[in-house]
């Protein structure tokens, strides 16, 4: 079976108005980028992929659920998809407490075409950047949960600057059955040095 290729990055907008819409999907469009149009926060929450790297161009005001209204609520479903605010009418407290909670950037119509594209191409960088520290934390938690229990104690011992010996005074066993141990976690975990066995352990907060 051969794997299956990753998603080509999207951008996501969100804007109520049919006249946005359009000019910015053949903006993006002509500059080779996808795009994926909802006219409101709503649809874009009942059809957004998970699995789909991009970024979110999305207006502020909009009838029912609004811009700032739909970041809480990906915030509160743990959505990290970045966003990039538009609007016609932007205010000082709507910028603040759309940067606060975490946007890249908040732009106000009618903007720069090619800083729009700059800033949606630095939000799908971010995203992909995000995803791949994703991917390989679990990847390391994976081959953390094949240790057995008492390699995970040897591990934690060991990364957290305790010598062979310390470790097996405090586990009460051999410096012998540690090497073992040690040399055991080494391969499971895939490291190389300790050096890139406490840098794993850092990335999943195993210490």
């Amino acid at each position: 079976m051969t794997a299956s290729k990753p998603l080509t990055p999207l951008v996501y907008l969100v804007d109520d108005e049919y006249a946005v819409r359009d000019s910015l999907t053949l903006l993006l469009e002509s500059s080779g980028q996808p795009v994926k149009c909802f006219e409101s926060a709503e649809d874009f929450l009942a059809n957004y992929d998970a699995s789909q790297a991009g970024c979110l161009l999305l207006d502020v005001r909009m009838p029912g659920m609004s811009g700032l209204e739909l970041q809480e609520e990906m915030l509160r479903r743990h959505i990290t998809l970045p966003i990039i605010f538009i609007s016609g009418h932007a205010e000082i407290p709507d910028s603040a407490k759309a940067f606060r909670a975490g946007a890249v950037d908040f732009l106000e119509k009618p903007f720069n075409n090619e800083t729009l594209l700059q800033r949606i191409e630095e939000a799908i960088n971010k995203d992909l950047a995000s995803r791949e520290q994703y991917s390989e934390k679990q990847q390391i938690l994976e081959r953390f949960n094949h240790l057995t229990m008492r390699e995970k104690e040897v591990l934690t011992l060991i990364v957290t600057s305790h010598s062979n010996k310390e470790a097996a005074k405090i586990l009460d066993i051999s410096n012998r059955t540690i090497d073992v141990h040690r040399a055991h976690i080494m391969e499971k975990m895939q490291a190389d040095s300790l050096a890139e066995l406490m840098v794993m352990a850092m990335q999943c907060e195993l210490i």
